[in-house]
């Protein structure tokens, strides 16, 4: 039965009702956390039953159950539980709303959850919107100047964003006939390379596909949304954006491209060279612009385009790789484990500093291993595996999509990504160096609930586990990028 696939979807609306529901009646708000908690172990659960059994579609060919979406659904499960824990504290300041709080968490989860499985263009855009509006709320949840602002412009600049985009599907469908994902190939393989020349409409709906699904991925010249709504959101929401949002982005890109503009070669040779462009001008502006920064989410904000930019190393990859090879892809995959693992860990422990030092300007964390060794070595830990270095995961991260690019002929697009590698290190390393050298404003210790520690416990372990022994991680994802292959 059609419904019975959608189990993870289904436990994780009804758990966001509940949250509302009990939001009412409960009076010690902490229990609405851990409800919000096991309603995505229970998604989870759910998802992981799945495994194994064999790629099904349903509901008229419109969602897909295979391997790559259940993947995506077990990282986007594992992010919002992440952020629910680490919010704990931040939360607890709130004197209402932290039922719509965790509810809008768990409704944009839902919406990448769709995302993920989503084959046909309007699931997509709905599966999109949901996950978006969510977190537009979100990014003002504070409501105070800064944080309304940044709201605003994330509203108003991902609205554009969405016009775009369904322009871009409506042009690709008055073009194909179809908005069905396996049958847009067909028609695009009959149509051949002088058909396709010779239908601007077509090809412009694929440039606006690649420009508003690059504004969600935070890639240049569509990122003048970030480094602002980074500085202004609450913290938590800027952990879940960095890595939440951008995910969901990058599962919708490998979908359609894969699916829909895979083939024939000539046709992803052409969007493949696009986002090597992309990707060699995204490391460069976001890295650049990151290293004069005094505000650590601003300096975030910046260094997760540089990341967009290493990611879409591997989109290159998959363009121009041969029919039916799926380097690209699983390369992909396994980056955005390790990026997610890194940034949410980086976050969580930014969130334990900030709430005691009420500051995000990165001269306030002046000496914090003697306030915090424990904290500021999780900070550590997750900025040198931002950096790449070993033995953290994005060390195997950026071997691994680098590598790959490299096999398919895109050497000089590695190189610059090594380069830029190099950079990011400056702006990380500073931090670092102010934590561990600088001379402390005070000696009061930085306090942290026991949900935040078990988040960075988490995320730290990840971090090391996927570096020491990636094979797991990226066996993962090579059997989650096994379907494009086929």
């Amino acid at each position: 039965m059609d419904l019975g696939l959608l189990a993870p979807e289904i436990s994780l609306a009804a758990t966001a009702v509940a949250v509302i529901l009990l939001d009412l009646f409960v009076e010690r708000k902490g229990a609405l956390a851990i409800v919000s908690v096991i309603g995505l172990m229970v998604s989870a659960a759910f998802t992981i039953a799945m495994f194994g059994d064999p790629a099904q579609v349903s509901f008229n060919g419109t969602l897909a159950v295979d391997s790559f979406a259940l993947f995506f659904k077990l990282l986007f499960l594992g992010i919002a539980a992440l952020v629910i824990l680490a919010s704990v504290d931040y939360v607890s300041k709130f004197e209402r709303f932290q039922g719509e709080y965790h509810a809008l968490i768990l409704l944009s989860a839902l919406g990448m959850l769709l995302m993920a499985t989503a084959t046909e263009l309007i699931t997509i855009y709905v599966s999109l919107e949901l996950a978006s509006i969510s977190l537009y709320i979100l990014a003002g949840f504070l409501k105070d100047p800064k944080s309304t602002e940044s709201s605003i412009k994330y509203l108003l600049l991902g609205a554009t964003a969405s016009a775009v985009l369904l322009y871009g599907m409506a042009l690709v469908f008055g073009s194909t006939g179809t908005t069905q994902l396996g049958e847009i190939t067909q028609q695009v393989q009959a149509l051949g390379a002088q058909g396709v020349a010779d239908n601007p409409a077509l090809v412009l709906g694929i440039i606006l596909l690649i420009a508003g699904f690059g504004f969600k991925i935070a890639a240049v010249p569509f990122q003048m949304w970030v480094p602002d709504v980074y500085e202004g959101a609450p913290t938590p929401i800027v952990a879940y954006l960095s890595v939440g949002s951008k995910a969901a982005g990058f599962a919708v890109i490998l979908r359609v491209f894969s699916s829909a503009f895979g083939l024939p070669d000539w046709l992803s040779l052409d969007w493949g060279m696009v986002f090597a462009v992309l990707a060699a001008i995204g490391m460069t502006v976001g890295n650049v612009s990151a290293l004069p920064q005094t505000n650590i989410k601003r300096m975030f904000g910046y260094s997760s385009i540089a990341q967009a930019g290493y990611l879409m190393v591997g989109l290159a990859a998959m363009g121009v790789a041969s029919a039916g090879e799926t380097i690209g892809q699983s390369t992909i995959l396994f980056f955005l484990l390790s990026y997610s693992l890194a940034n949410l860990g980086a976050f969580i422990a930014i969130i334990a500093i900030t709430n005691k030092i009420d500051s995000d300007l990165i001269e306030d964390f002046s000496g914090l291993f003697k306030r915090s060794p424990l904290l500021t070595l999780g900070l550590t830990l997750c900025l040198i595996s931002l950096i790449g270095m070993p033995p953290a995961a994005g060390f195997m991260a950026k071997f691994y999509i680098f590598g790959g690019a490299a096999q398919n002929g895109l050497l000089w697009l590695v190189i610059i990504a090594v380069l830029n590698s190099v950079v990011s290190a400056f702006y990380y390393l500073r931090v670092v160096k102010v934590m561990w050298l600088g001379e402390p404003a005070s000696v009061e210790k930085v306090p942290s609930s026991g949900a935040l520690r078990v988040a960075l416990t988490i995320t730290c372990l990840g971090v090391l586990f996927v570096g020491i022994l990636p094979g797991f991680a990226m066996k993962a994802a090579e059997l989650a990028a096994k379907m494009f292959g086929i």
